[in-house]
C-alpha cells in the first residue's frame, strides 16, 4: 500500500505531519528502509550524546530514541487490534509519564539499537501479514478514526521525524 492509497478518514489530521514524511512510499518497504536509517543514525552517535538534551526541560537523546519505540508498541498494538476486529476505542496515551518512567538515561546504545530492531521487526512481521483488505480496515484510536494502514505510515513517520530534530537540535 502507497500513502496515496490513505484517505483522510483513516487517520486523526493530527497525525498527517508524520504520514507527510513518507510522500508515495509504499508502507512495507519504508518500515524496512527505517530500520537500516535508524541503525546507521545510531551507529554515528557517542555514547555521552544519549543523557544531551540541548535545553532544560528538553528530552535527552536516550528518552526520544526510547520515546519512539514506546510510540511504535503502541500504534503496533493499535494496528493488531483493528485488524482482529477489535472494536475496542483505544485511548490516548501520556507521552511524557511513558518516558519519565522509562529509566532512559541508563541505558546504552547498543540497548536502545536492540530494542529498537527488536520492535521493528516485530512491526515489520505483522505488517507483512496483513493483506490490502486488513489495511484498509478502521477502529478508533484517541476518539479519531484510525486504520491499520495509517497506523503503519504514522510509526514510519514518527521515526523519521524524530531522527530529524535529533539530527537539527542534538547532533
Amino acid at each position: 500500500m502507497k500513502i496515496s492509497d490513505l484517505k483522510k478518514e483513516d487517520y486523526n489530521p493530527y497525525y498527517g505531519t508524520y504520514i507527510a514524511y513518507l510522500k508515495e512510499e509504499d508502507l512495507k518497504k519504508a518500515l524496512k528502509d527505517d530500520l537500516v536509517f535508524f541503525r546507521n543514525f545510531m551507529s554515528g552517535m557517542d555514547a555521552d550524546k544519549l543523557t544531551y538534551a540541548y535545553e532544560k526541560g528538553k528530552w535527552s537523546v536516550a528518552e526520544v530514541l526510547l520515546h519512539v519505540i514506546d510510540t511504535e508498541r503502541i500504534f503496533q498494538y493499535r494496528a493488531l487490534c483493528i485488524a482482529r476486529n477489535d472494536k475496542t476505542s483505544f485511548p490516548g496515551f501520556d507521552q511524557d509519564e511513558y518516558v519519565a518512567h522509562a529509566d532512559s538515561n541508563a541505558r546504552s546504545i547498543a540497548d536502545i539499537l536492540e530494542e529498537f530492531t527488536a520492535v521493528r521487526n516485530a512491526t515489520i512481521t505483522l505488517f507483512d501479514s496483513f493483506n490490502e483488505e486488513v489495511l484498509l480496515k478502521r477502529g478508533e484510536a484517541s476518539n479519531s478514526p484510525l486504520s491499520v494502514a495509517a497506523a503503519g505510515f504514522i510509526i514510519t513517520g514518527h521515526v523519521r521525524h524524530h531522527l530529524k530534530i535529533l539530527k537539527e537540535r542534538y547532533m
